[in-house]
């Protein structure tokens, strides 16, 4: 393929946008038992903002989309999740090198510097009970799979396969970060709502990048 292109990315973010929106509930449902239960209802906000801004002005190129992106999610998503989303896409825009299409390595490296952002602007580490439990196996796993040579669309499943497991993972964890973390003993048995919507993240890219290599 010749690179992600900016139809490819927009329609990572659609999808995005739709699995909130698709399981906002149950996201909700999921921060009930140890957050705010917010998460569902401030995703969903801040995505339906990024589809009406790519609706109404459609970027020039991936640089633009991540950047206005990120700018959306801090402005329209409430709690922390508005600020750690935000962080992801802003520290994606410019590891794009302003290219008109992402090569495989330059859009795994544009999300490690996302991922890069979220741990320094949320001091979470894997194993804290955060999104960083979906977002960092599956970068891993990302990486791994393009170094022995898979397709960007098979890596991103592979990539998105550990997101779902590393979102599994957070069930049993004790939260040492985020509002979670206030409950102890009591966030454990679980699941991170954060590493929950990650998760569909991860899942939408690959969705996306497979529909363009199947064009």
């Amino acid at each position: 393929m010749a690179g992600v292109d900016t139809d490819a990315l927009q329609r990572w973010l659609r999808a995005f946008a739709a699995s909130v929106a698709a399981e906002k509930d149950a996201l909700t449902g999921l921060d009930a038992a140890i957050g705010d239960a917010d998460h569902g209802a401030n995703m969903d906000r801040g995505m339906a903002a990024v589809v009406a801004f790519l609706d109404a002005t459609p970027p020039a190129d991936p640089a633009a989309l991540f950047k206005q992106t990120g700018m959306t999610l801090v402005k329209s998503v409430g709690g922390a999740s508005g600020p750690l989303y935000g962080t992801l896409f802003l520290r994606m825009a410019p590891a794009t090198g302003g290219a008109a299409a992402l090569e495989p390595d330059v859009f795994a490296k544009a999300l490690r510097a996302g991922l890069d952002g979220v741990v320094a602007r949320g001091k979470a580490e894997p194993g804290d009970k955060t999104m960083v439990d979906a977002l960092a196996p599956a970068l891993d796993a990302l990486d791994a799979a393009l170094a022995a040579g898979e397709s960007l669309a098979a890596a991103l499943r592979a990539a998105a396969d550990a997101a779902e497991r590393g979102r599994d993972e957070t069930t049993p964890m004790l939260a040492r970060k985020g509002r979670a973390s206030y409950l102890g003993e009591r966030s454990i048995g679980h699941q991170d709502p954060g590493a929950t919507s990650a998760a569909l993240l991860v899942a939408a890219a690959a969705s996306a990048v497979a529909d363009q290599e199947a064009a």
